[in-house]
């Protein structure tokens, strides 16, 4: 018989837990109390948004630096308690709340920050009858808000409206007969799947609300459910008949039977499920829970395989995360959630790092990801367009060429120090950003006379910063030798200036060798 090694090879096998030291944390927050089963916080490059506990209506804060002053403002329109925040995917400057007060309402944030309390909403929808408890975004339409409520609706709305209170959504989908517990999208938003209190699994066209499939089982009752991306493939997570915690995979083309269970532990926690489509990573963190444990996805049997897990001594109330196109490259970081530590009153960054001995960037773990710009507007996707992401590069000259834009409108050409300081990943971009504007200004005027020397650095003979992705396989091949032709030229070139180095170095050592004998 054969011998086979039972382990499998895997770039991500080594994957670790790295939390941010004290002065990269958002200490003194009054994280809110309520026993909603939500996240309670919401982050992107600029702000982190976090559900705080207050009298006399719901409130949030967006949080810029570590230490959060008692009296710091906050967004405080709700007459209810909130219940979920989300931001904005294409407008960093953009967040949706809802609440027990039955409204969602979209809030504009200052690029600076918030320097008084915001009490007036962009958008206020209305249409609810009872507490909303859920909002998510459309994941390639611009702004498109799907909401959910303890009135068993689905609500689709259209935010591209001059008025300011909506209170008629485009589309209301009514298949559930109990309380919606989650929603997610698939890549390009044609899908929607929900996990409802009835123990059923249900996916639906997005657009039109129509029911395509739905899975029942009774070994297990599901709380979340997440598509993975293009894999075609649903998780949930929930507990089974004897109460333990149990994540389900399931087959989208079939939800009849799933393809896989696992029993956890027989915590009561709800297991939160984070999806990585980049790197096809599965992360589960549980409410309460002081872990996460990680995996790995394949679309082959055993479909899921277990990595390992971060321990914390202290329990997490619930998680944000952070886009992929704010991570930091340049330390091989390939996710960061933010726990909500509500026995300190803390949100501490973790950061998921690849062990790499390179401090260069590592194209392997970062390909072409989701970015920051819609693929079609309002308009086109309710008259039947749908589009992919459209994707972007994280390294760090392309980044530059795509961010570039809207970073410098948005913030006047300028970043606050201290704002980027406080997280993780961001101090870098800064850096990067800061450093092409004073390139512009320095060559802004040179370049008209002098052609093309006031462009950026040259790789290959292509400019870094207007340099496409390949679309075809001979291409990449073609840029993989260009790359590994260049590579062996600056080599060959350090050499020549080692070689030169040691030969002044000797010229050196004989001038002061001889020195004295001309002395004598």
């Amino acid at each position: 018989m054969t011998w086979r090694p039972q382990y499998r090879s895997s770039k991500f096998r080594h994957v670790f837990g790295k939390a941010a030291a004290k002065e990269g944390c958002f200490d003194g927050v009054p994280i809110t109390r309520s026993v909603q089963d939500n996240n309670f916080c919401a982050v992107n490059p600029h702000f982190l948004a976090v559900i705080t506990e207050c009298a006399g209506g719901g409130a949030f804060l967006i949080l810029s630096t570590g230490k959060v002053d008692p009296h710091h403002p906050r967004v405080s329109g709700h007459k209810g308690n909130v219940l979920d925040v989300k931001w904005n995917p294409f407008n960093d400057f953009c967040i949706a709340s809802c609440s027990e007060d039955t409204t969602v309402k979209v809030w504009e944030i200052p690029p600076h920050g918030m320097f008084k309390n915001i009490t007036t909403p962009w958008k206020e929808l209305q249409g609810h009858s009872r507490r909303v408890g859920l909002i998510e975004w459309h994941p390639t339409a611009n702004n498109i808000l799907f909401s959910t409520a303890y009135d068993y609706q689905i609500m689709i709305w259209n935010l591209d409206c001059p008025e300011q209170v909506i209170k008629n959504p485009m589309r209301t989908i009514s298949h559930h007969p109990d309380v919606v517990l989650s929603m997610s999208f698939n890549a390009d938003g044609t899908l929607l799947a929900t996990a409802c209190k009835d123990r059923k699994v249900r996916l639906m066209e997005a657009r039109s609300g129509t029911l395509l499939q739905e899975g029942n089982t009774k070994a297990n009752k599901a709380s979340k459910a997440l598509i993975l991306g293009n894999m075609k493939m649903l998780l949930t997570t929930g507990t089974s008949r004897w109460n333990d915690r149990q994540i389900a995979l399931w087959d989208l083309d079939d939800l009849s039977v799933p393809l896989l269970q696992e029993n956890l532990d027989n915590s009561s926690g709800v297991l939160f499920p984070f999806y990585d489509p980049d790197t096809h990573m599965l992360y589960l963190a549980g409410k309460g829970d002081g872990n996460i444990r990680y995996y790995e996805i394949s679309s082959e049997k055993p479909y899921l395989h277990y990595l390992t897990e971060h321990r914390s001594t202290v329990p997490q109330k619930g998680m944000g995360v952070m886009p992929k196109r704010g991570l930091d490259v340049s330390s091989c970081e390939v996710f960061r959630f933010y726990r909500l530590v509500t026995i300190k009153s803390l949100i501490e960054p973790l950061s998921m790092i690849v062990p790499r001995r390179s401090e260069s960037y590592q194209e392997d773990i970062y390909p072409m990801t989701a970015s920051n710009k819609p693929a079609v507007t309002a308009e086109e996707w309710l008259s039947g367009i749908d589009k992919d992401p459209v994707l972007m590069s994280l390294k760090p000259g392309s980044q530059v060429e795509e961010s570039f834009t809207d970073l410098s409108k948005a913030l006047g050409n300028s970043l606050d120090s201290a704002r980027t300081s406080n997280r993780p990943g961001m101090l870098q971009l800064s850096y990067n950003i800061q450093d092409q504007l004073a390139t512009k200004e320095r060559n802004g005027d040179s370049a008209l006379s002098e052609g093309d020397s006031g462009r950026l650095p040259l790789s290959n003979g292509e400019d870094l910063a207007f340099c496409s992705p390949p679309k075809t396989e001979n291409e990449l091949r073609l840029k993989f030798h260009k790359q590994q032709e260049e590579i062996r030229r600056l080599r060959e070139l350090l050499n020549q200036r080692d070689v030169r180095i040691k030969q002044l170095e000797l010229e050196i050592k004989n001038a002061k060798n001889t020195q004295p004998a001309c002395s004598l």
